[in-house]
């Protein structure tokens, strides 16, 4: 079968390409072409257009390239139209392709999966309407939203597992390197490692990373290693830096991770990886007009937490300083409490225990790509 799939950004690219994968076993006649990135490139089939060339954020940069974004939404509407493929798969990215499946199903009888679901159980959840109309099959990799999609909303959903649990059970799995070797490797001491994970995005780092740093410069029986994003320069950081004793390595995420003894980390998906490594961590989030934030977050945001470990447990596994409550003070005292107090850091490794209890076993992109293929089996009968 041809499979059709469009990703914006680089963690699209790595869930979508891992789905591939899954997909050539399933069906040893699949045809693969995409909006994508290396990593699907590597899989095989065509790439139209790299994501690289639809990433924009914010709203100046949106709106600077309001020409090139329409472009490129008119060229992959025609060409999934000129493909005719079995299925168009949808990764994420809900701006860009909640509008191409809107055009897909009023415009062909192409059938529409959406894989790694729009969150709109935080923001815009009245997108949930399109979704109805436009998306044929919804495939969720958090468990949580099989209440909010199924049961607020009636519309049945694939809850398939978490890709993340395969991703770091892969890396447990075909790694042996020891706490020396990663020193040796890396240039470091023999002090315990505290890891900072300051974010992907250029505002993100500059945001949070001097705060993050100050407090955890308060430590010096530790060194603070800092996980290079990719696409950001180790220039880039080092504005940021000040006078804080503090090694930068790239690509090294999981390895530092495994090596860590507490960890200080921006909200996303690095909050889940973090907990899969059992590493005690708190999860630090700045922004600009912190009192502002904090009010929206009351009152207007629909969740009660805004890191995966806790919205997947349902509880405070971990400590969210968000906003105004992310300063200096509060990040050196809840660090304090992760590295010093043991019966803490008990409770937060057990929190973890269950949160992975929730996600389930490792195997979400073959799950998929299993119930994608009989979806689309049953189809043709």
């Amino acid at each position: 079968m041809k499979y059709y799939l469009i990703v914006g950004e680089a963690s699209g690219d790595l869930h979508a390409s891992h789905l591939m994968a899954a997909l050539k076993e399933e069906d040893s006649q699949a045809e693969f072409r995409f909006f994508g990135g290396d990593l699907m490139a590597a899989v095989g089939g065509v790439m139209v257009k790299h994501y690289k060339e639809l990433a924009y954020m914010g709203f100046i940069p949106v709106l600077l390239h309001l020409r090139t974004i329409f472009a490129n939404m008119k060229r992959c509407k025609e060409d999934i139209v000129a493909w005719q493929p079995d299925v168009l798969i949808l990764v994420d990215y809900p701006g860009f392709n909640l509008d191409i499946a809107k055009f897909v199903h009023a415009n062909t009888r192409i059938p529409v999966f959406y894989y790694i679901s729009p969150k709109i159980w935080a923001w815009k959840e009245y997108r949930i309407k399109n979704i109805k109309r436009d998306v044929d099959e919804l495939f969720s990799i958090l468990p949580f939203e099989v209440e909010f999609f199924e049961g607020k909303h009636g519309y049945p959903i694939h809850y398939v597992g978490n890709p993340t649990v395969d991703e770091v059970t892969a890396f447990l799995a075909s790694s042996s390197e020891t706490f020396d070797d990663f020193v040796r490797a890396n240039g470091l001491s023999a002090k315990p490692v505290i890891a900072l994970l300051a974010g992907s995005r250029k505002q993100e780092i500059k945001d949070n990373l001097p705060d993050m740093l100050r407090a955890a410069a308060s430590f010096p029986d530790y060194q603070l290693v800092l996980a290079g994003a990719p696409g950001i320069s180790p220039e880039y950081y080092k504005r940021y830096v000040g006078g804080v004793d503090v090694k930068i390595i790239f690509n090294k995420t999981f390895p530092l991770l495994r090596q860590a003894e507490a960890a200080l980390v921006t909200s996303g998906t690095a909050t889940l990886e973090t907990a899969l490594f059992r590493v005690p961590q708190a999860v630090c989030y700045h922004t600009p007009i912190g009192k502002v934030i904090a009010f929206l977050k009351r009152h207007i945001l629909k969740v009660k937490y805004i890191s995966l470990v806790n919205l997947i447990a349902n509880r405070e596994v971990v400590k969210e300083l968000v906003a105004d409550t992310m300063t200096v003070e509060q990040v050196r005292s809840e660090l304090n409490r992760i590295l010093y107090d043991k019966e803490y850091r008990r409770q937060m490794l057990e929190g973890y225990e269950y949160m992975a209890s929730c996600l389930g076993e490792a195997g979400a992109p073959k799950h998929a790509a299993r119930e994608m293929v009989a979806l689309l089996r049953r189809r043709e009968e």
